[in-house]
């Protein structure tokens, strides 16, 4: 057993301090000024997409199938094409191409991968020289081989070698180039595009097209449509769960909790961004609040006793659990007990069974909560890093969200799925220990300030002598090695629908959004703007 210095962590819980909520009741009462033309909207967007999908049949030469795919995703309408976009794929990965085309056989394999196919990198051993390093290329060219060479897996060597080469030579040009290729260059720079948050993506790239010389109107005004309505669809969303939310408060008294209600909408609107997870993107909502809520109390505001007695009240979850807890931790309770209830009647008596995967994952968090109170109050760190993630990764709370999203879904996932998740399946693994490391990274310094368990970051530290910058170096390598991970079982058969590890992905996508420079949930005026474009203003014609 590893012990810190008792300067390093502090028995008791000190209180933290958080910024006011940035939108308080607004979204109770606002309705972006599109409302009015709702039914115009949703009647002009269904004559639209008939009209591409013409034009998406009538698209039949490999590079202009490439480049048509690729528009589609970035602005949001490829879900509506499921069934031509996988004819185009077949067709692309069945059809002779020039293998000499840097950037043809760099969107090739990017849409391919993404896609599922197992296409092989070996491909791009044909653009290196005899000392094998990559022959110069038009930055069009390079642009395409760098976000290609982010779907890499393990062993990959080519596209490791890739990325810092294409890096390097788009950091050197990126002040030379013309303004457009300059904006998407930098924009690839900050994040690959396999990695984007897809929803945000959209709302980002569709100006950009709508500047583009070679456009499609009825694609453009589909797409600038199509956004409006969920942006609809969304306030609508969050008007329920902040009436939900403001109930809460009421019933349980728990001032004290930060209100971060709009940016826990904002997260799950980044994982499952469609119309047809409305369902899910509430109930995660309302789980994201309880896991916050649980997450502070154990954290911050309780004894340790307290906190244990509310993780085994949890883990019964039942009415008569309430009497083991404090007074201020009873009504709280009881509203987690109804809110099951109301997820009940929100999937109807075909699905409401589903609540019971809720409560298990619920159990299983706060399980691993409880180890880390006990890790906190006995000073311990784990001798190595992947023990600590045996816990770490479960605690972090994403495992229970990427699992709840399955819940409020079709019928595509079944009672099966639902029990291949509950064993934490290798997939789940690599995501979560993604996000753990993410957060660490992002949060270490404010949360050892006060009475908090090492984190990754502090055990890596002990376990290797090192310093706190060469830890984190390791921790982002580790981080990019979960990437890997990901997506070597993306591209693994298996019996699972492809929309489980699509979603997983999208979860993986937005925890890089939010951690990337700093934990953007706790410091949410970080994305404020970014909130404001997705869910105030909408895109104008």
């Amino acid at each position: 057993m590893a012990a810190l210095h008792s300067n390093d962590v502090e028995c008791t819980p000190k209180a933290a301090t958080f910024h006011p909520s940035l939108w308080g009741d607004f979204f109770l009462t606002y309705k972006p000024p599109t409302a009015p033309q709702h039914a115009y909207m949703k009647e002009r967007a269904e004559l639209l997409k008939e009209e591409v999908r013409e034009i998406i049949k009538g698209t039949n030469e490999l590079p202009k199938i490439l480049d048509l795919v690729v528009k589609l995703q970035r602005l949001g309408l490829d879900s509506h094409y499921e069934t031509e976009i996988d004819e185009h794929l077949h067709f692309v990965y069945n059809s002779s191409y020039d293998v000499k085309d840097l950037n043809l056989v760099s969107q090739r394999f990017y849409l391919l991968r993404k896609n599922g196919y197992g296409v092989s990198s070996d491909e791009f051993l044909n653009f290196k020289d005899k000392e094998g390093n990559f022959a110069a290329a038009d930055i069009e060219s390079l642009l395409s081989l760098y976000n290609a060479a982010y779907l890499r897996t393990h062993d990959e060597k080519v596209l490791d070698e890739a990325i810092i080469f294409t890096r390097s030579h788009l950091e050197a040009a990126l002040n030379s180039l013309e303004s457009k290729l300059a904006d998407e260059v930098s924009l690839s720079l900050q994040t690959p595009l396999f990695r984007r948050v897809r929803i945000l993506e959209t709302r980002n790239y569709i100006p950009i097209y709508e500047n583009e010389p070679a456009r499609n109107e009825a694609i453009l005004e589909f797409a600038k449509l199509n956004f409006n309505l969920l942006q609809l669809l969304y306030c609508e969303e969050l008007k329920t769960v902040t009436l939900w939310w403001k109930q809460l408060n009421v019933e349980t008294n728990l001032s004290f909790i930060r209100d971060r209600i709009v940016e826990m909408h904002f997260w799950m609107a980044g994982a499952c961004s469609e119309p047809k997870y409305s369902v899910s993107r509430v109930i995660l909502t309302k789980m994201t609040a309880y896991i916050t809520i649980l997450d502070d109390i154990i954290d911050t505001y309780s004894t340790t006793e307290e906190g244990v007695l509310l993780a085994k009240a949890i883990c019964r979850c039942n009415e008569d659990a309430t009497e083991l807890l404090p007074d201020y931790m009873k009504d709280f309770y009881r509203f987690l007990l109804k809110t099951f209830d109301s997820c009940e009647e929100e999937l109807g008596p075909s699905k409401r069974y589903r609540v019971f995967y809720l409560k298990e994952m619920l159990k299983i968090l706060v399980r691993a909560y409880s180890q880390e109170i006990q890790w906190r109050d006995e000073h311990y760190v784990p001798e190595t890093i992947d023990k600590h993630l045996e816990i770490s990764r479960v605690s972090v709370g994403a495992y229970q969200l990427a699992c709840s999203s399955f819940v409020g879904m079709d019928d595509i996932i079944t009672k099966e799925v639902l029990d291949w998740l509950l064993t934490y399946p290798e997939l789940l693994k690599c995501f979560t220990t993604f996000v753990r490391l993410s957060n660490d990274i992002a949060s270490t310094e404010r949360e050892q300030t006060g009475g908090h368990h090492a984190s990754t970051i502090q055990c890596y530290m002990l376990q290797h002598s090192t310093t706190t910058h060469d830890a984190c170096e390791k921790i982002k390598e580790l981080i990019e090695d979960s990437w890997k991970d990901m997506m070597k079982l993306c591209l693994t058969p298996t019996e699972q629908p492809k929309v489980v590890a699509r979603t997983v992905v999208d979860f993986a996508r937005t925890g890089d959004y939010m951690y990337k420079k700093t934990d953007a949930f706790t410091f949410s005026h970080t994305i404020k703007d970014m909130i404001e474009l997705l869910y105030v203003e909408p895109i104008l014609f």
